[in-house]
């Protein structure tokens, strides 16, 4: 009998057993129920039941501002526990409807997903990893690494995972449970909490699916995670880190604070700090120093993403990228700690050189992180923050338009700023009339010409933009006019046109746009997100969307022109969505020099850190990259990072790179 099937008898006895709330009946069938919780609300199910020998019902769902997938999924398993057949149907995270299907016989496999329907060779022995679906699978795949003598899975068409570790925990009811780590699935490791051959919790980030009757000990699960988690990125931290005693980097060219490129230097850097930049030779080298030869390439400053959202994972990503200092636009009132961390080194990642507090407003498309039910308790909140030397605020799309006036004197009395998405009904110049001090996202200046009807807490704040962006008209008054407000409020724009070139120009089952170049650099779960498509449209609309971004292209390089502030920031995938949002910048029409000055030495003046980061000169912190290429001549080049310092330490991209499982730039 099949591990799954062994599995789900013992744990319908234990269930009957413990908890009968918990049964419950599919044509009959037993179900063992998960709860699944998004950012510490029970935010929707997880259910499985046997259906015949062998073979096993799923349902799965769950709901996060509107949003959220809903999956029946259908799997049969063969004597080694491989999926031998499965269906899924139902949605995805942005209610993209999803059909598809695996099915195999001795000799071969047929798939049906967004990539279309192919055949292959199969011969049972590897493991179909869906590309939209329920938490099934992780389940299959912890029992089969479990199985196996080398602790790794082939998987089907290709690729392969390997458990790293199997970590005995004892939880304070007395039930004896394993934490498995297993790599090679996605750029952080998976990790899944196992009773035998039952999956029992799996948490990932914000998102907890953990079985019922355990739901009392899932915040017990996180705290031994979390520590397990904090060891191994502390162990990566110490291996990948070299220390900077002195270093000279010889004959590079150097990006100067003007934009310009001061070629053949030799930069000493001792410690943190910049000592010396003087032409290459016209100095007495230290022989004690370690000299890394920048021929041919170019030094910059580390570069600013000015829209994050971090943790403890993804700031390896930021390094490796050659971004040094973020500001971070929402997230956690422990958010310091992590800054902490990253700051010493424990886990790496870059300086939080800016903190935003988030405040959403009631109702069913709530920011779970922080949604207020009365004005009074937005202005606790904003007191809250200040408390914690944030400076910044950001309001959501739930606020309640005649609360954003009251709010925003209140952080401006505290000395904060004040952005974030225009609220439902109201418009970008309402907004900034009320004490708005910056945008996020383009898509909210597109809508201040559609209508202040428009529900922005829905996909409405996407699927306008793309579907009649295409008409703004930059000569017309309408335009001119809130142009000149955000010249005269002196307001600051942060684009992110990156995910939006994926949300409006990527199509389901090709290779977005945005991530074509560095598809093949990822572990597979990460490439097929490349594949998944942006917004829903059908054939005829593409045109339409295309004409939209080309607008919002438009429209970036001519706020920059008039004047306006613009901050280059992400919202995405740390590093890799970042390069493409300077070589979009590039795209609009920017000189690369004003795109790389807005990246470094702009962006750090912003931030109010510019006498100690932001550009190389003698006496600043040595916060620097390496690139091979010259971004100035070519925008692309931003992409080949050889290297990073910060704080003192100095960090190899090839080797970030390799302990999550993505390959360097070729």
């Amino acid at each position: 009998m099949k591990y799954l099937s062994i599995t789900f008898l013992l744990a319908v006895g234990l269930l009957t057993a413990c908890n009968e709330a918990n049964k419950s009946g599919e044509d009959g069938a037993d179900k063992i129920i998960y709860d699944v919780m998004f950012r510490e609300d029970l935010a929707g199910t997880y259910e499985k039941w046997k259906t015949a020998d062998d073979s096993y019902g799923y349902y799965y769902t769950f709901t996060d501002r509107g949003r959220g997938p809903e999956y029946r999924e259908e799997i049969s398993l063969n004597d080694q526990n491989y999926i031998t057949s499965q269906t899924i149907t139902g949605n995805n995270y942005l209610k993209v409807a999803i059909d598809e299907s695996f099915s195999s016989d001795a000799t071969k496999a047929t798939t049906k997903n967004l990539m279309g329907t192919t055949t292959g060779a199969f011969q049972g022995d590897q493991l179909y990893f869906r590309y939209d679906g329920s938490p099934a699978v992780f389940e299959i795949l912890a029992q089969l690494v479990l199985k196996s003598s080398t602790g790794k899975v082939d998987l089907y068409p290709e690729g392969a995972v390997e458990l790293v570790k199997k970590i005995p925990q004892q939880l304070s009811n007395g039930s004896a449970a394993e934490l498995l780590i297993i790599k090679g699935l996605d750029l952080d490791p998976t990790y899944i909490w196992m009773m035998g051959e039952e999956m029992v919790c799996k948490i990932s980030g914000n998102l907890h699916i953990v079985r019922k009757d355990l739901s009392a000990l899932r915040l017990e699960m996180k705290a031994l995670q979390d520590g397990i988690e904090d060891e191994n990125l502390r162990e990566v931290a110490k291996s990948l880190t070299h220390q900077v005693d002195k270093v000279v980097i010889q004959n590079v060219n150097v990006f100067t604070e003007e934009g310009t490129l001061l070629p053949n230097q030799d930069v000493v850097v001792e410690g943190k700090t910049i000592q010396s930049i003087q032409p290459t030779g016209k100095g007495t080298m230290d022989k004690t120093a370690t000299v890394m030869d920048g021929s041919g390439k170019t030094l910059l400053p580390g570069l600013f993403d000015m829209h994050t959202h971090n943790d403890k994972f993804r700031g390896l990503l930021h390094l490796a990228g050659g971004v040094t200092s973020v500001r971070d636009l929402a997230n956690n009132k422990q958010l310091k700690h992590l800054a902490a961390q990253f700051d010493r080194n424990e886990i790496m990642g870059p300086h939080i050189v800016a903190y935003c507090g988030i405040i959403d407003g009631p109702g069913p498309f709530a920011n779970q992180r922080n949604a207020i039910e009365t004005l009074n308790e937005g202005l606790v909140e904003i007191q809250s923050y200040k408390d914690l030397d944030y400076q910044q605020i950001k309001l959501y799309s739930s606020i309640h338009p005649e609360w954003v006036r009251p709010l925003a004197e209140k952080a401006h009395q505290l000395g904060m700023r004040v952005s974030g998405h225009i609220p439902a009904y109201m418009t970008a110049t309402q907004a900034i009339n009320q004490g708005y001090d910056e945008i996020q996202h383009i898509n909210m200046l597109f809508l201040n010409f559609l209508s202040d009807t428009i529900d922005t807490r829905t996909p409405l704040r996407f699927t306008m933009p793309a579907q009649h962006g295409a008409d703004l008209d930059l000569s017309s008054k309408a335009y001119l006019d809130f142009v000149k407000l955000l010249l005269t409020k002196d307001i600051v724009v942060d684009p992110t046109i990156a995910i939006f070139e994926n949300m409006f120009l990527a199509q389901q089952g090709e290779a977005s746009p945005t991530y074509e170049m560095i598809i093949d650099r990822f572990p597979i779960i990460e490439q097929r997100s490349f594949y998944s498509g942006g917004i829903t449209k059908e054939a005829a609309q593409a045109a339409r969307h295309q004409a939209s971004y080309d607008k919002m292209l438009a429209v970036v390089y001519d706020l920059f022109k008039k004047g306006v502030t613009l901050v280059p920031g992400t919202d995405g995938l740390p590093g890799f969505l970042y390069h493409r949002e300077l070589e979009l910048y590039a795209k609009a029409g920017i000189p690369a020099e004003e795109v790389l000055k807005i990246a470094t030495i702009k962006s750090a003046e912003i931030t109010g850190v510019s006498k100690t980061v932001g550009s190389i000169k003698v006496g600043k912190q040595a916060d620097l990259i390496l690139v091979d290429g010259n971004p100035l001549k070519t925008m692309s080049d931003i992409r080949k990072v050889e290297w990073t310092m910060k704080g003192g330490n100095l960090y190899y991209a090839k080797e970030l790179y390799n302990a999550v499982g993505v390959k360097h730039f070729k």
